[in-house]
């Protein structure tokens, strides 16, 4: 007989794949056993050589999600003349940690079955779960994923549940979340104050009372609080609003079920799919003109974020609502969601009416994803609970790197060898809570991988949290300019190695001149770039902080265009006092933080100015938003005219022609509506004709500006008309969530 070693890496830990080899290798005759490792999971089979060298591939085929197989090493062969019967033993800890950390899975349909069957010994059960869904990396401290090293290693199992546990024939076994009413975590009401009202299934059905009042109710689900409330009671989602300091940002919303989502919004089957994956993310949809919802859930927007129940508490409560709760993360602004009791009572202390708590400890914030479908493939906006911490491979090896990030959306990365792993989305780092919760994330990869990378990477912004915390360690990080990160970002995503022609448009980052990048055009491979154009730009008055005043960019854009017409034509399009504009007028002539900026993200913002769309944001990209939502896809209408101009050898993409030519159907009486179109194929025209003039180079698209759906689909659509490769971020957000990842790949294959 013949004796088999096998290495299997990938999602095989915590998703009933031991099992399921156990299954296999029974049904095949065999002997030998199974067990984790911190590399993945190790198999040693025992049998005829025929059915040994079978194995592998009947593996392969029956394998299926959330389990999945990234690779398969024989490690060694030899011959034997015993069998014992195969088994499953107990996990080894010696080893490289190379396994996946899974992500948090909804809650399945078998469970869902059982938590409504008044029969079944967990009917009403809040923490019900199995192999096949429920908290992952929201309770991991450590690999091998087994229960010790879980936050439920405080719960010892009941007889029933250990039975389960340790059943190779149960969806339970080894399921280290499982428990029951008898063995597990509970639920509790507090009021506002943080004091106990009342536990288990009591305080889930006060709760549905408290909320069908109109009050705010603050939820401890999986990777942290929700902020709950009825999404049809205009005066509780306006207070909500006030209490969090959240003025028009939309608020998601959750729903029992599809049905419900298809009543509130344009449902087609590819988001219909998405929103029941197993990661649940939430899904940007098209709102429908009669949606049963409060307005202000997402004021002046034609879209909406629904998401459906992911876990047992949210299906209890919604199932005994049957109307759509906002949802929005448990914190104030710009902080992270709160994942303790007593440090949310603290921190919500005058935001929620009660909290319903449970006792099971979150050892990381998890906020929810956020996704579209772009182009008939998902693309994630936001990447955490559901997605993170899955490994993405890369297309070459390299020794272990940190990256540190972006200081906007920050998510932080290590590289081991072929992958990388990926946090949650983090935030931004200008409080105190986002940059503690930056410094856990990156201590905590660290930890759950065993890996102390010598080289960290950094944006090339020296001010930036992150930069400075790798100061502040003793480290002097690999510097990495932010729109090769974007375009490298995508090259990773896609496993490009070759040239790309790289279209990185966002908002601001800094560029090797000191200058404020962001409508970059560059000719890049992995490790290194060529800016090899870039939109026209302007001196933007008030620096950073004019990214929440448009205005401010109108009148920069102006200023450069039209100098010998200032500040009068600003007085008259933008509506501004004299005061105002001459102080304008003197701090960009006289250089008084009025940096110089190529932006395309800042263009969005002076044409939502000159319109009257957006003159002041209240959220970070509302501005673009606006101007994307304005506009009539339907209408017949063509580019505004724009120069390309060399200067010093750099392609400069000239937008005077446009503002003359806007200036002009402002002047006519033209509806926003119209301009917001024209300005939007402008954008696509110079990206379609930049592409036409290097025949024969993969076009990458990345930065935030390419959320914008009609940008994306438009530009793609007509680079694939004239026979373009065209590559765009799907797994990663093409804004800055997606900096670490592209931060890795620059730094990836360099000898140490």
């Amino acid at each position: 007989m013949q004796v088999m070693e096998l290495l299997l890496n990938g999602a095989v830990q915590g998703v009933g794949f031991r099992p399921l080899v156990y299954r296999v290798a029974h049904q095949m005759g065999l002997g030998g056993a199974v067990w984790n490792e911190p590399g993945g999971v190790r198999v040693r089979l025992v049998g005829p050589a025929h059915r040994v060298a079978e194995f592998s591939a009947r593996l392969r085929a029956e394998c299926a999600p959330p389990a999945r197989i990234d690779s398969l090493r024989t490690l060694s062969i030899a011959t034997t003349d015993h069998a014992e019967p195969f088994r499953i033993v107990e996990s080894m800890a010696r080893g490289t940690r190379d396994a996946l950390v899974m992500p948090d899975l909804a809650t399945c349909p078998a469970c869902l079955r059982e938590l409504f069957d008044p029969r079944n010994r967990r009917f009403r059960y809040p923490f019900i779960n199995c192999t096949h869904c429920g908290p992952r990396f929201s309770i991991i401290t450590g690999i091998p994923y087994d229960r010790p090293q879980t936050t439920m290693s405080a719960f010892t199992l009941c007889a029933e549940c250990k039975a389960e546990y340790e059943n190779p024939e149960d969806r339970r076994f080894h399921a280290q979340p499982n428990a029951c009413p008898q063995c597990g975590p509970q639920v509790e009401l507090l009021d506002a104050q943080g004091a106990r009202l009342g536990g288990r299934d009591w305080a889930i059905r006060q709760a549905v009372i408290h909320l069908r009042e109109g009050k705010i109710v603050a939820v401890k689900g999986i990777g942290g609080f929700h902020l709950l409330c009825n999404a049809r009671n205009a005066e509780a989602v306006a207070e909500l609003r006030r209490r969090k300091q959240r003025e028009e940002k939309p608020l998601a919303v959750m729903v029992p079920d599809l049905e419900t989502a298809a009543r509130l919004a344009e449902v087609s089957r590819d988001e219909e799919d998405l929103l029941a994956t197993p990661a649940a993310p939430i899904v940007l949809l098209r709102k429908r003109r009669d949606a049963d919802i409060a307005e202000a859930v997402a004021p002046n927007n034609p879209y909406i974020g629904l998401v459906l129940p992911y876990s047992p508490i949210h299906h209890l409560l919604l199932r005994a609502l049957e109307l759509p709760l906002v949802a929005t993360s448990g914190n104030l602004s710009d902080e992270p969601i709160c994942i303790d009791e007593r440090d949310a009572v603290r921190r919500l202390a005058g935001v929620a009416d009660l909290f319903l708590v449970h006792n099971r400890p979150i050892v990381r914030p998890l906020d929810d994803s956020v996704a579209r479908i772009a182009l008939g493939k998902p693309m994630l906006l936001r990447r955490a609970r559901g997605y993170a911490p899955l490994a993405l491979p890369l297309p070459v090896e390299t020794q272990p790197l940190l990256a540190l990030g972006p200081h906007l959306k920050n998510t932080v990365a290590l590289a081991i060898r072929d992958r990388v792993v990926i946090s949650q989305h983090l935030g931004d780092l200008d409080t105190l809570e986002s940059r503690n919760a930056f410094e856990q994330s990156l201590a905590d990869l660290q930890t759950l991988y065993g890996e102390r990378p010598n080289v960290w990477l950094a944006d090339n912004h020296p001010d930036y949290a992150s930069s400075l915390f790798a100061r502040g360690q003793g480290h002097d990080p690999i510097r990495v300019q932010h729109h090769h990160a974007h375009i490298a970002a995508v090259m990773a995503e896609h496993g490009l190695n070759d040239t790309v022609l790289g279209f990185a448009w966002d908002g601001t980052g800094l560029g090797e001149d000191g200058t404020l990048w962001g409508g970059e055009l560059l000719r890049a491979t992995r490790d290194r770039y060529i800016r090899i154009g870039h939109l026209s730009g302007f001196h933007l008055p008030g620096g950073e902080s004019a990214i929440r005043k448009p205005i401010m960019a109108a009148f920069g854009a102006l200023h450069a265009a039209f100098p010998e017409q200032m500040p009068a034509l600003a007085i008259e399009r933008l509506g501004l006092d004299r005061e105002t504009a001459h102080n304008l007028q003197t701090m960009i002539e006289k250089k008084i933080n009025s940096p110089f900026t190529t932006s395309a993200g800042r263009w969005f913002d002076v044409v939502a100015a000159l319109c009257g769309i957006c003159r002041e944001s209240r959220y970070e990209g509302m501005a673009a938003q606006r101007l994307e939502h304005a506009m009539d896809a339907n209408l017949f209408a063509w580019p505004y005219p724009f120069d390309i101009s060399p200067v010093e050898g750099v392609i400069v993409y000239e937008l005077k022609p446009m503002l003359n030519a806007l200036l002009a159907d402002l002047a006519a009486g033209v509806p926003p509506a119209r301009i917001a179109t024209r300005f939007h194929l402008t954008l696509v025209d110079i990206i379609v004709r930049t592409a036409d003039a290097h025949q024969g180079l993969p076009i990458a698209l990345g930065g935030g500006c390419f959320q914008n759906q009609f940008l994306l689909d438009t530009a793609v659509a007509r680079l694939r008309e004239a026979d373009h490769t065209v590559y765009w971020p799907q797994r990663v957000p093409p804004n800055d969530g997606g900096i670490s990842l592209g931060q890795i790949f620059v730094a990836a294959g360099r000898k140490p």
